[in-house]
């Protein structure tokens, strides 16, 4: 397993020892040994896995404390692009974001720490993203920014996304006061 960082602080990588042969393939999609070793100390406590077609892009989302979610994010079949945007406020990287391409077939996983508006952008159809989280869902700590802020910039490389009513209306970068 190859632990990669990013240019933002607590962002990572994380790109697994992929063992394939005739009847297919095996990898560790996590080991709490190896992870710690990494210095992640993580205790996931709620998984979560959506489906969708091509086009359809979700985020950016965030838990505010007490429920603050950290996430280990991964593709099991299709591809998405998969974006973390840094909002805590005393980051010398704050508004910035990062995008890294996930798939079935790469098998890499994206840390990304509490502290981050999250969002993705599904490449294929058919899509199965799949999380691990940190913290329970928890509806009244749930929080977005708008996808398309001019001010965060975020090329997601597609002009009309699907999007749920939700994060059509979500607040404006500008207008967003960070709870982190």
């Amino acid at each position: 397993m190859e632990i990669l960082k990013t240019p933002i602080e607590g962002l990572l990588v994380i790109k697994p020892d992929v063992f394939e042969d005739k009847r297919g393939y095996f990898f560790e999609s996590f080991n709490a040994d190896k992870f710690l070793q990494n210095g992640l100390d993580l205790k996931f406590v709620q998984d979560n896995e959506s489906k969708s077609k091509k086009g359809v892009l979700r985020g950016l989302h965030f838990q505010s404390p007490p429920f603050e979610q950290g996430k280990l994010v991964r593709v099991i079949q299709g591809a998405v692009m998969d974006v973390a945007v840094d909002i805590r406020k005393t980051s010398p990287t704050y508004g910035k974001w990062e995008s890294v391409l996930l798939s079935g077939k790469n098998k890499w996983m994206y840390w990304i720490p509490s502290g981050f508006a999250h969002g993705f952008v599904t490449l294929e159809d058919d899509t199965i993203f799949f999380y691990k989280c940190t913290n329970v869902y928890n509806k009244a700590s749930e929080g977005s920014i708008l996808w398309c802020d001019n001010v965060l910039n975020i090329d997601w490389g597609i002009n009309a996304p699907v999007i749920s009513d939700k994060d059509r209306v979500s607040p404006l970068f500008k207008d967003f006061i960070s709870p982190f």
